[in-house]
């Protein structure tokens, strides 16, 4: 043929790899193109097949418009079908309703988005590898964008009824990796010979290792800090295939484009503390920086009314802050009731919290007659009710442990490891026989698909309350004498979200009744907690995809100020009347972190150096001798790419993570009375390891820890002291038919 028929509109891409061993011997190409060796490879072929076909229809009259208008026509079709479905199913993934809803159709919604996804690809290749014109091409990317940005504007938001901001945060996460891959692929097959050997070379090798990383993680996921899943005969396995394909993913690999996991430092630095006198000091770097303090609301009093987070909790607390100016010159003295205050230097700031009012002066609280928790007070009480006392036991400690729990949020068994290996590692220290012993449980199962259900089980014993007021399990703690104290990281009032409803008036403070100590206001603060717009946004907020900061530090870092602060206050406290042969009153503390609860998975890895040294310092201190302290999760993340696409995510979604401290003399003393009054003698913490548990069983561990040295035998056998019956089932543990995964293999 006669490469002098190329018209000025036609292309024939030829390329010289400057070879030796070209694969054209040609004499005519040769002499047409001088000393360039062209290599003809599958697509220069499709171009060579289009240009004769071309030349032919010139032969036979046709016009070279009507040709191309035949030969472009499929094309477009094609792309116009494939826009339609890239469309469509983009707008089914919108389909939206309650919690319930959304949970028994995301995966319709996962496939639905996965269907866009393909077709919008395939699409993207069509224009740049199917060899369409430019003016085709530039008009196809159009219709593309405007597309988009009318998807966009239809539906971007961020809640169950309207989420299509997390469907474009998934679509992206997909979509443009994937295009990325196929770019390299096209650009390496244009550039380098024999290219599609090596790229099946390369895909074996990778393969293999990615099945060796697979096998090895499979083995990793069964894994804890002392042991490991138990594929024990008789025990309920996990339902479906298991295969955590998320893990092939390196850390920060689904959030690296949304910004830093560090927290920018404040320009000034400022010191700032308030000896016990309650005096606040205040050292600016600047000297000529004029100084605020905010003074910040005390919320522990405040009615459930005015706790509502949908009704502006975190506004009423803007309204009731009181700027003050400072100055050295005379002593700024801060009220009793005061727990936080913000220092304002310049355009830094930073915050001071204290323990007020001190320990020893805050009074024995004396429980009202209508609500008091006491099983003597108790309407349901009965004398004849099975009761133990610890003192008849010999050599048995007779003091009142304290109890700390630290609930961190949408974190599964598996993501603990996967994205805090510090704390990881010294949660295994915490494991001294002779002074305390830590176990772990490999079966324990969420009951309920969000916070909701999981935490009303464990700090009230039931999903559906059934009396009216009821209180959360810290008022049961303050009731027989503890000090008691709750850490609200993310502006929000558990009592009112969860139980508010079912309490006779909102003008009831559950606070004022339940809580010695509150922190919430911090948390509040619009630098963290937006106060115009949605405040549970993707990039602001308790669950944004980027780090938790506020004036320089993480969030969680001013949480575990005031939880070492309570721990000093009160442990100080507590030696002192020990010394002196007194009472002396042992201290429940609740921490809840919200880390693990956004789309990602990774900003939990900020939590982990904080996390690790809070467990380093409770070992270091002495303090685990004589407290329980629980690190548990409520579920397992319940979004993301890992839970909507994989069963390994599902898996990972009702095995939250749970791991308990127990000093020495209460591992003693449960082993012993299992011996002595159960009905398997088996160690209860080696037992319940691998036995199915559920946040119920946490609630009477609870009740169990807040009656010592005296309990009811019926909690003490639904407790973790106790040993579980073996083969339990879903339906026996309270766990519902359609949301349970962990099956007895001959009833899966």
């Amino acid at each position: 043929m006669s490469y002098s028929r190329l018209s000025s509109g036609d292309s024939l891409p030829l390329y010289n790899r400057g070879s030796s061993g070209s694969r054209s011997n040609s004499s005519e190409s040769s002499s047409a193109l001088g000393t360039v060796s062209p290599i003809i490879n599958a697509r220069d072929s499709i171009d060579l097949a289009y240009y004769e076909f071309s030349s032919k229809r010139r032969k036979h009259g046709s016009s070279n418009n009507w040709a191309n208008l035949i030969l472009h026509a499929p094309k477009s079709v094609v792309v116009a079908g494939l826009l339609t479905i890239f469309v469509t199913s983009y707008l089914l993934s919108l389909q939206a309703g309650d919690l319930v809803y959304i949970n028994e159709h995301l995966g319709t919604i996962g496939a639905e988005l996965l269907v866009s996804v393909v077709s919008l690809t395939v699409t993207t290749v069509m224009l740049y590898a199917g060899r369409m014109r430019s003016n085709t091409r530039r008009g196809t990317l159009l219709v593309i964008m405007c597309i988009s940005v009318i998807l966009y504007w239809y539906d971007h938001g961020e809640r169950f009824e309207h989420h299509g901001f997390y469907n474009i945060l998934v679509f992206l996460l997909i979509f443009v990796p994937l295009n990325m891959a196929i770019a390299l692929f096209y650009v390496l097959w244009c550039k380098i010979e024999n290219f599609i050997v090596y790229f099946f070379i390369s895909l074996a090798i990778g393969g293999i290792a990615a099945s060796a990383s697979l096998v090895h993680y499979r083995r990793v996921f069964d894994q804890g800090t002392l042991g490991v899943f138990q594929y024990t005969p008789g025990e309920c396995q996990w339902t479906g295939r298991n295969i955590p394909f998320i893990d092939l993913l390196p850390a920060g690999t689904q959030n690296f484009w949304a910004g830093s996991m560090y927290c920018r430092p404040e320009r000034q630095r400022i010191k700032a503390s308030v000896d016990g006198d309650g005096v606040l000091r205040v050292a600016c770097e600047s000297k000529d920086k004029d100084v605020f303090v905010d003074v910040l609301p005390e919320t522990r009093q405040w009615p459930l009314k005015d706790k509502d987070m949908w009704s502006g909790f975190n506004h009423l607390i803007l309204e009731q802050v009181v700027r003050l100016p400072y100055s050295s010159s005379r002593p700024f003295v801060l009220n009793e009731t005061t727990q936080a205050v913000v220092v304002r230097c310049g355009s830094s700031s930073t915050i001071v919290t204290r323990v007020s009012p001190p320990l020893a002066k805050l009074l024995v609280y004396v429980p009202p007659s209508d609500s008091d928790t006491r099983p003597s007070s108790s309407p349901t009480f009965s004398p004849e009710s099975a009761r133990f006392n610890v003192s008849g036991a010999p050599k048995m400690q007779l003091g009142r442990p304290n109890v700390i729990y630290l609930m961190l949020d949408a974190v599964s068994h598996r993501q603990f490891y996967r994205r805090l290996p510090k704390s990881a590692q010294v949660l295994k220290t915490l494991h001294r026989p002779g002074s305390h012993r830590l176990f772990e449980l490999y079966r324990y199962h969420s009951v309920g698909f969000s916070t909701d259900n999981n935490t009303k089980a464990a700090y009230t014993g039931e999903i559906y309350p059934s009396q009216p007021n009821p209180l959360p399990i810290w008022a049961y703690y303050r009731d027989r004498g503890y000090v008691t104290a709750r850490i609200e990281a993310s502006c929000d009032d558990w009592a009112k979200k969860y139980i508010g409803s079912k309490f006779d008036s909102q003008e009831y403070s559950v606070g004022n009744r339940s809580l010695d100590y509150e922190l919430s206001s911090p948390f509040c603060l619009p630098e963290y907690f937006p106060n115009v717009g949605n405040a549970y946004g993707n990039f602001k907020g308790p669950n944004s995809i980027t780090a938790h900061c506020l004036y320089g530090r993480y969030v969680h870092d001013w949480a575990f100020d005031y939880l070492y602060q309570l721990r000093t206050e009160l442990s100080e406290h507590r030696a002192k009347q020990l010394a002196q042969q007194k009472d002396a009153r042992p201290f429940m503390i609740t921490a809840t972190f919200i880390e693990g609860h956004e789309g990602t998975g990774e900003v939990l890895r900020t939590l982990d150096d904080s996390l690790a040294l809070f467990l380093e310092s409770m070992r270091d201190s002495g303090e685990l001798d004589d407290t329980v302290l629980i690190i548990g999760a409520d579920h397992g993340l319940h979004m993301g790419l890992n839970f909507a696409f994989l069963q390994s995510g599902r898996i990972e979604h009702k095995n939250p993570f749970f791991a308990m401290s127990v000093p020495e003399w209460l591992h003693e003393f449960s082993e012993k009375y299992q011996t002595e009054h159960g009905s398997e003698k088996m160690s209860p913490f080696v037992a319940n390891e691998q036995r199915l548990v559920t946040p119920f069983e946490t609630h009477h561990t609870f009740r169990v820890l807040a009656d010592w040295p005296e309990f009811e035998t019926d909690s003490w056998k639904r407790s973790l002291f106790a040993t579980q019956n073996a083969g339990r089932t879903c339906e026996e543990a309270g766990i519902g038919a359609n949301f349970c995964m962990c099956k007895i293999p001959a009833t899966q």
